[in-house]
């Protein structure tokens, strides 16, 4: 399995519209960044590569890439057209979507608890959202409806559709090789269409709600810890809240371990 990862935005609503920001990935927190913390559970879960989709300050993140030593396991692609869409990222990170592996796509800019990624790489279904029921309800929260089972809607506004779960999406999505595959077609029809400024949600969306290649799984994460960051009051709750209980949750994560998943 690889995992992509989409660290290309500028995050303006953290700064406040400053360039002289570090990226997101680069948060720094325990002593680590995000981008740290991400490649330790993602190698200690037996992901074979993370393809890394950087853009705003790409340097910064290569040089953290070094300063961890993570060169043999991180795969840099750039996307210059980084002030665009995301759908423009996920674009950039299409030939990994289309390599006939499992594939686990993710945001950068998330803290979380290793066992919200060990329970959705353990889910029954090669294709599964992770969800978490307990959200603060607007506009913010990417929402995942669903209904007898199935995804129903995925968007952050829902309007009247029926639904008899409803939670919020952390960013993460683990997708079998045909899922992933069907998705970079998706994609890449977005992108001949010239809607290069939606966010790549939307290509998910058509992919789910439409015929998707496996039955789609829903892995309830509720109980888990993790928070997004877009904002400053994101990093506080993240540094305040979110930190400890990680910390109090789990002691260490191993730097190399586990199988590879295929």
């Amino acid at each position: 399995m690889k995992a992509i990862m989409l660290a290309a935005g500028v995050g303006n609503r953290l700064s406040g519209g400053s360039d002289r920001h570090l990226p997101k990935s680069l948060l720094r927190f325990g002593g680590r960044t995000l981008l740290h913390r991400h490649v330790n559970i993602l190698r200690s879960l037996g992901i074979e590569e993370l393809v890394l989709v950087t853009g705003y300050r790409a340097d910064d993140i290569a040089a953290e890439v070094e300063a961890i030593g993570a060169g043999d396991f991180v795969r840099p692609v750039h996307n210059p057209d980084y002030r665009r869409g995301s759908m423009v990222s996920l674009w950039t990170a299409r030939e990994a979507l289309g390599s006939g592996v499992a594939v686990l796509t993710m945001d950068a800019d998330v803290l979380y608890d290793i066992s919200l990624l060990e329970n959705l790489l353990k889910a029954p279904q090669e294709t599964c959202f992770p969800l978490d029921r307990e959200f603060e309800a607007g506009d913010e929260p990417v929402k995942l409806c669903v209904a007898d089972g199935v995804p129903v809607e995925f968007r952050k506004d829902i309007g009247a559709v029926g639904y008899d779960l409803i939670g919020e999406w952390p960013g993460f999505l683990r997708l079998s090789p045909a899922s992933a595959s069907a998705l970079a077609d998706v994609v890449q029809r977005f992108i001949d269409g010239g809607d290069t400024d939606a966010p790549y949600e939307e290509a998910i969306r058509a992919m789910v709600l439409g015929t998707p290649p496996d039955p789609v799984g829903i892995e309830d994460i509720t109980s888990i810890p993790w928070i997004e960051i877009d904002f400053p009051e994101d990093l506080k709750r993240a540094e305040a809240e979110i930190l400890p209980r990680i910390v109090a949750g789990v002691s260490t994560i191993p730097e190399r371990s586990g199988p590879k998943l295929r």
